[in-house]
């Protein structure tokens, strides 16, 4: 009797592979056992950076915030905490955004921010 082989289902197999690190250099692309390696790696570092990407929008959004807080005459952390006593919600892309493409709103904002920041404190002083 002749011994079948999975050909079909194999070679379905190693094209999806192959397919997958197309543009890879090297033996990572046309050698299955390197594709195999380089694939699951590739796929641990996509999973990863999705969550970094996150984290590091964040971080240029305060940057810049802090940047823009800092020609109105104010810190971020004190903005921040400004914006949070007025219950004004928006969030840090928003902001960032807005500070880059409108200053003059972003200045109107930071006044906000300014006049509830001194607010609490005067109130606490009194009391």
């Amino acid at each position: 009797m002749v011994r079948i082989k999975a050909t079909v289902p194999r070679r379905k197999g190693r094209k999806r592979v192959f397919k997958k690190t197309a543009g890879q250099f090297g033996k990572r692309k046309n050698n299955y056992r390197q594709a195999i390696r380089s694939l699951k790696k590739g796929m641990a570092y996509s999973y990863r950076d999705r969550k970094v990407k996150k984290r590091d929008f964040r971080a240029l959004w305060i940057v810049r915030l802090n940047a823009a807080c800092r020609e109105e005459g104010i810190t971020y952390s004190r903005f921040i905490n400004g914006l949070k006593n007025a219950n004004v919600e928006v969030n840090r892309k928003l902001l960032a955004d807005l500070a880059v493409i409108d200053p003059v709103a972003f200045s109107k904002i930071a006044a906000l921010a300014k006049q509830s920041v001194s607010t609490p404190a005067v109130q606490a002083v009194k009391a």
